[in-house]
């Protein structure tokens, strides 16, 4: 499948003298405009984040039934974080281990942002006892999630699942502007052919621990406390169906990537995913915990 982001201005522009002609879909409001895309689902992305869209992230509960959690969710993501408020817990060799390893992997343009999918077994990370399988990344730009009042210039999601897939856990990473990520200057080649194509380049083995760079608790003969600090809180996928029950692990360590970088993140992707972030939800009294070594 080959789309474009000059496909996507061109059904606009016909949307919009189909709506000047035909007064059955003339509305004063968006509601008509909703139910039309409803309709007509093949017509354009699934869903969109420029914000005056019909397919915006604040119509995204109302564009399908089964997407009906993006609006009524009470444990939504992405949130926003204020350390003084998060309860602080000293981390123990239970909390979060990681057991990551190199395997084959493909970077592929999902339209609405660039993602790593290992093809094998890439490791997983364990909660409590509980073992979550790393399946892919991705990055969001600018970031998500909010800390401090801030928001930074990208967002890597580690998206993990249980061996039933019935569980989700994500390892999120915060970046300023500053030195090039390493990796991505590793992929910049194939997220450049990337650009408006929906297509998946083989990368061969990647390990994911290069993918990022974090002192999490690696398990070894001998464990070690892990040196990061991370919060922890429940919530949500950020992108339709808003799929709740995720247990989220942003590490509070910002780390740096290059203007450029983000730019080509940005231009790789469709348009309507440029800014693919999701407004901040509600926190509606959920506990964030800070986790770390505070002996």
């Amino acid at each position: 499948m080959v789309g474009s982001k000059q496909s996507l201005l061109g059904f606009f522009v016909f949307t919009f003298f189909l709506l000047c002609w035909n007064p059955t879909l003339i509305r004063a409001n968006s509601e008509a405009v909703v139910e039309y895309l409803k309709e007509n689902p093949s017509a354009v992305a699934d869903f969109d984040y420029r914000r005056e869209n019909p397919r915006a992230p604040q119509h995204w509960g109302d564009l399908k039934e089964e997407w009906s959690t993006c609006k009524y969710g009470k444990t939504q993501s992405p949130i926003a974080i204020w350390e003084k408020n998060a309860t602080k817990v000293v981390t123990s060799l239970k909390d979060l281990v990681v057991n990551y390893k190199p395997a084959n992997a493909t970077i592929k343009n999902e339209e609405h942002a660039i993602s790593v999918l290992w093809d094998g077994d890439a490791g997983s990370i364990q909660i409590n006892g509980t073992q979550y399988f790393l399946k892919q990344c991705h990055w969001h730009h600018p970031s998500e999630h909010m800390v401090d009042g801030k928001k930074f210039d990208l967002e890597l999601h580690m998206v993990h699942k249980t061996q039933d897939n019935n569980k989700v856990a994500v390892i999120g990473f915060l970046y300023k502007l500053g030195e090039p990520n390493s990796f991505i200057t590793k992929v910049t080649k194939h997220i450049t052919s990337l650009i408006d194509v929906v297509m998946g380049i083989p990368l061969g083995e990647i390990d994911p621990r290069k993918v990022k760079k974090a002192h999490f608790l690696y398990k070894e003969a001998k464990p070690k406390k892990a040196k990061s600090k991370f919060y922890r809180y429940m919530g949500s996928l950020t992108t339709p169906p808003c799929r709740e029950g995720v247990v989220w692990h942003l590490n509070k360590k910002v780390q740096t990537v290059s203007l450029a970088q983000v730019k080509l993140l940005q231009q790789a992707v469709f348009t309507f995913a440029e800014n693919n972030a999701r407004p901040i939800q509600p926190l509606n009294g959920r506990q964030i915990k800070l986790y770390g070594d505070y002996h």
